[in-house]
């Protein structure tokens, strides 16, 4: 429960908002009964979820910086953050095992991080 109050409290948060970020407005379905703030309400909200997420993949859509809806540039770095990029699988739009492509993709970010910093690509 610590972990679903956390992110709803960060979800909630004025600076979230301040860049588009809107929770849901209703209360998560068959947990209506309770108020968003009481502990039987995340504890509902942690069983109706309980629920395997093997491969997840696609939280960090990677393409044009000018796309909104990226996360990412093709160079794997996080849109307005200098110096961080994302190198796991979370860059892939689908994926049915994402273990090779993982590793493909830390390999691109290793050549276009020895690129960024004019070291040559073997």
């Amino acid at each position: 429960m610590t972990g679903l109050k956390t992110c709803h409290r960060i979800a909630t948060s004025e600076r979230l908002q301040r860049v588009g970020s809107r929770p849901f407005d209703a209360l998560f379905p068959g947990c209506e009964q309770f108020s968003e703030d009481e502990d039987n309400y995340f504890e509902c909200v942690a069983r109706s979820l309980n629920i395997a997420f093997n491969h997840a993949v696609g939280t960090a859509k990677m393409g044009d910086p000018a796309d909104p809806t990226t996360v990412v540039d093709p160079q794997l770095r996080v849109k307005g953050v200098k110096g961080l990029r994302v190198v796991d699988a979370s860059v892939m739009p689908i994926i049915p095992n994402p273990y090779i492509a993982t590793i493909m993709i830390g390999e691109k970010a290793a050549d276009v991080i020895k690129e960024a910093i004019n070291r040559p690509v073997t």
